[in-house]
C-alpha cells in the first residue's frame, strides 16, 4: 500500500501537483514532521469524530491537541466523541488504521479544519499508510475538499 487509491485518484483527475514522499514509520502527527524533517505546523494531523449520528473530520496542525469540549463548542453537533478503531477500520478501507489523509470529502465526510492550516503554503499530510505522506499547497487542497474553517480555541499546543 502506498497512496490511498481514492486520493490519488482524485489528484490525478483534478490535476492537481503534489508531491509523494517515503519515510521512516510515524505513528504520530509528530512523528510524521520529525521524519520529513519538517514543522509540526504544516503537517496536518487528521482525527475523526462520532458527532451526533455521524462522522465528522477534523484537520489540525501535528503540534495541536483536541480539546474535546471546546472543540464540541465549536461545532454545530450535541455530542462529540473519539471515532473508535473499528469505525476507522471501516470508513477508510484503503488506509491504514490511522494514516487516513485529510479528504474526508471522499469519504463522505464533512472537514473541518483549524484556521491556521489555512495559513501555511503548504501542507504534509498521511497519504494512506505509516511510511507514504503527500505535500500540496492549501489552496489546491481547499478547492478539492472545501473544508469549513474554525477557530484554533478548540485546541491546545501539545507538550
Amino acid at each position: 500500500m502506498s497512496i490511498a487509491k481514492k486520493v490519488k485518484d482524485y489528484l490525478e483527475q483534478n490535476h492537481v501537483p503534489y508531491t509523494h514522499c517515503r519515510h521512516r514509520p510515524a505513528y504520530t502527527a509528530q512523528e510524521l514532521a520529525e521524519a520529513q524533517h519538517i514543522s509540526g505546523w504544516n503537517v496536518a494531523k487528521t482525527v475523526v469524530f462520532q458527532a451526533d449520528d455521524q462522522f465528522v473530520m477534523v484537520v489540525l496542525p501535528a503540534a495541536f491537541r483536541v480539546d474535546l469540549e471546546e472543540l464540541r463548542q465549536e461545532l454545530p453537533f450535541d455530542t462529540l466523541k473519539l471515532a473508535s478503531e473499528k469505525d476507522l477500520a471501516w470508513l477508510f478501507m484503503d488506509s491504514e488504521l490511522g494514516a487516513m489523509p485529510p479528504f474526508g470529502n471522499l469519504y463522505k465526510l464533512p472537514v473541518y479544519v483549524d484556521q491556521s492550516l489555512a495559513a501555511r503554503e503548504e501542507i504534509v499530510f498521511n497519504a494512506g499508510t505509516h511510511m507514504d505522506t503527500i505535500r500540496m499547497r492549501y489552496a489546491d487542497f481547499e478547492k478539492l475538499v472545501h473544508p469549513q474553517l474554525i477557530h484554533a480555541a478548540f485546541a491546545r499546543t501539545g507538550d
